[in-house]
């Protein structure tokens, strides 16, 4: 009996040390991939290269120059910590020194390590740490680094997506950042509340533009995301603007127009901190109207009151959010901009505006050095 408990015990301690052991495998493996783990398989890999380019060098020295050396010194600034990166330079000196010794004094048409080949491999070092240096201060992944940017522009994509509506209705968004950057100070936020029947809509202008205003359209578009249908229509904008005014940045105000859309009677609010006024077609008269609500920007003074309008979307009716990258310019005016606009989206009626968004900034504001958004959403006839 006592036999089989003490291996019944045994068994039981073989398994948590095995478990013990699958749990830290696995967390280094994560680490490793995720860019928080060592680099010593990094290093240990450029560190090998280093005597083999040697090798090759002393080998054939036509086909393998000295400044074949740069080639690892230029990888480790892109994946090494600093810490490691100076190991890794040490050894390309010791490399450049054997060279030199080996093949010679400098002949004219005899392959060696001149000047010029040291000076060539230090400036990439020096580079190199720079690099490393700077990874290592802003804590950027040393092997994800790209992917980061890459997840946030995506972030920021998905954030910005327009749940689907019934049948009878057609929205869609085109964004278009300043100088041709992936990130942008523009961004839209939406959710269907009210047990799917309201549509609720936030297109928001961050100060400044590109990736100037980037970081702080994530934050806000997250916050906003998180306010949204979680506060009652009116009291959406008060609270951004609590939120927006707690950050305290130096350039921290922004523009924002809300949409409230009941998508059975077509009846909708609209919302503005500040934010240009929306443009509604009217498909009995094929006439825009300015929808222009009042409302202070956001994140200047606490307390401020923002007042809605009223209107209703009826069948073939259209209604367009836009940021003033679309139709402010500095040859003209904004209600030139507008006009413009407005001219230009007469000849999508016919199509419905199906695919009229992306259109639109190119035929309205394609080189404009500012973001630009423009949301549609149409009631079909």
């Amino acid at each position: 009996m006592a036999k089989g408990a003490a291996t019944d015990s045994f068994k039981a301690r073989t398994r948590r040390a095995l478990h013990r052991a699958r749990v830290a495998v696995r967390k280094s493996g994560v680490d490793y991939f995720r860019g928080d783990g060592s680099d010593w398989i990094a290093f240990a890999g450029l560190l090998l290269t280093i005597p083999a380019i040697t090798l090759a060098t002393l080998a054939t020295p036509v086909w393998c120059a000295p400044t074949a050396l740069v080639l690892p010194i230029v990888a480790g600034g892109l994946l090494l910590r600093p810490a490691s990166l100076l190991g890794l330079y040490a050894a390309a000196a010791v490399a450049l020194i054997v060279e030199s010794v080996k093949l010679g004094p400098y002949t004219e048409g005899a392959p060696t390590v001149t000047p010029g080949t040291v000076l060539t491999v230090a400036a990439c070092g020096f580079f190199g740490l720079l690099i490393a240096q700077f990874r290592a201060r802003v804590g950027v992944p040393w092997r994800r680094g790209g992917t980061m940017l890459f997840d946030l522009r995506e972030r920021i994509r998905v954030q910005s997506a327009l749940p689907r509506l019934p049948g009878a209705w057609h929205r869609e968004m085109a964004l278009r950042p300043a100088g041709g950057q992936s990130f942008s100070g523009d961004f839209v936020v939406a959710a269907r509340t009210n047990g799917g029947r309201t549509l609720e809509v936030v297109l928001t202008d961050v100060s400044g533009k590109g990736m100037d205003a980037a970081s702080r359209a994530l934050l806000l578009s997250g916050a906003f995301g998180g306010l949204l249908g979680s506060l009652p229509p009116h009291g959406f904008l008060p609270a951004a603007n609590g939120y927006l005014l707690r950050q305290d940045w130096d350039e921290g105000f922004a523009t924002s127009i809300h949409l409230v859309l009941d998508l059975e009677s077509g009846d909708y609010e609209l919302l503005s901190a500040g934010h240009l006024p929306a443009l509604q077609l009217h498909a009995g008269s094929g006439r825009w109207e300015e929808m222009d609500a009042e409302g202070p920007l956001l994140g200047v003074y606490d307390g401020a009151e923002f007042h809605p309008v009223k209107g209703t979307l009826r069948p073939g009716d259209v209604l367009m959010l836009f940021t003033d990258g679309l139709v402010e310019a500095a040859d003209r005016d904004i209600a030139e901009g507008i006009d413009r606009l407005t001219g230009e989206a007469d000849r999508y009626v016919a199509t419905g505006f199906e695919g009229a968004a992306w259109h639109l900034i190119e035929a309205c504001a394609k080189d404009v050095n500012d973001d630009r958004a423009l949301l549609l959403i149409s009631r079909r006839a």
